[in-house]
């Protein structure tokens, strides 16, 4: 079942058209990831779907319902934790959450155990008679997540949730992510950080100029651009290697000796590791290291939209 259907999606402001006629799936239980420069028209897309902006034409569809005709309903299910902090200093970390809560319906004994639920998962639990004023960059991430939450959405839009904190609290929002999915929630999460987008995401999105140029599973947007990989072998000697036979392996396109290191090219959809290193061992060379070399998603990112500075 598609959590979020997306049909010829159409922004216009004025003669500027900032989303040109996406169309777009997310699958429950994805971690999706959805990518841009700036300008390229994500930020718009996603409040479209978070009923922040009104489609100048097409439909978007959350769990089957029309979200124009069911703006109740899709807002019910909708959690946003926005990239600019949407929390009040002036109240504390429990009348953040409870606040936020109490605007999607939850009242009484349900708001109080929610309200604690979602401090207590994102660490916060100690913390719910503190101020915002006084916490961490990260811990104000935190709490920002946890007012967004706190209502069970079936459907979560992160945008930019690790923005400008610590690596720990980077690494704690990134397992909350984790957690989240395992629990259920579909996610869309947008990030400037790609190896982030890289290591928790089923399958990403690219949208650039309001059009999506490339959508797929890591590996599959990465062979958009490369069908080969290579495969560094740090050695001891090179004295006894017979760099002929291992052009010989199935997939093998290029091989070359760099120093101590042995860089062959491969077809990626060739597993021949096993085979490279069996036929060392053979020659009796001494392996060092073994490393795989395949293009990052940043690589991806940037070959398909290019590498000039965006305002």
């Amino acid at each position: 079942m598609n959590v979020l259907e997306i049909r010829n999606l159409t922004k216009k402001f004025g003669d500027f058209i900032a989303v040109d006629n996406i169309n777009l799936s997310v699958a429950e239980g994805e971690i999706f990831g959805f990518l841009g420069a700036n300008g390229a028209g994500k930020s718009t897309t996603i409040n479209m779907i978070a009923s922040l902006l009104r489609a100048t034409r097409g439909e978007i569809e959350l769990l089957g319902r029309n979200i124009a005709k069911h703006n109740k309903f899709a807002k019910m299910n909708i959690g946003i934790v926005p990239q600019d902090l949407a929390i009040y200093e002036d109240m504390t970390a429990y009348e953040n959450v409870s606040f936020f809560a109490g605007l999607y319906g939850l009242r009484g004994s349900l708001l109080h155990e929610r309200t604690e639920e979602a401090l207590q998962f994102v660490g916060l639990g100690d913390k719910h008679r503190s101020f915002p004023r006084n916490f961490s960059g990260g811990m104000k991430r935190r709490l920002n997540i946890a007012c967004a939450i706190a209502h069970r959405p079936k459907l979560i839009i992160m945008d930019e949730p690790t923005v400008g904190i610590d690596p720990q609290s980077r690494n704690y929002i990134l397992n909350s992510v984790r957690k989240l999915n395992d629990m259920g929630c579909t996610i869309i999460y947008t990030s400037h950080y790609m190896e982030e987008v890289e290591e928790i995401c089923t399958r990403i999105a690219i949208v650039d100029h309001g059009k999506i140029i490339a959508d797929g599973t890591k590996e599959q947007l990465k062979s958009t651009i490369t069908d080969t990989k290579d495969i560094w072998i740090g050695v001891k000697s090179a004295e006894s290697l017979k760099v002929d036979s291992l052009r010989n392996v199935q997939g093998v396109t290029a091989v070359r000796m760099d120093e101590q290191i042995l860089k062959i090219n491969s077809k990626t959809e060739v597993n021949n590791l096993n085979d490279i290193i069996q036929k060392l061992i053979r020659d009796r060379v001494e392996i060092r290291s073994v490393e795989e070399q395949e293009p990052s998603l940043e690589t991806v990112f940037l070959t398909l939209t290019g590498r000039n500075l965006r305002d």
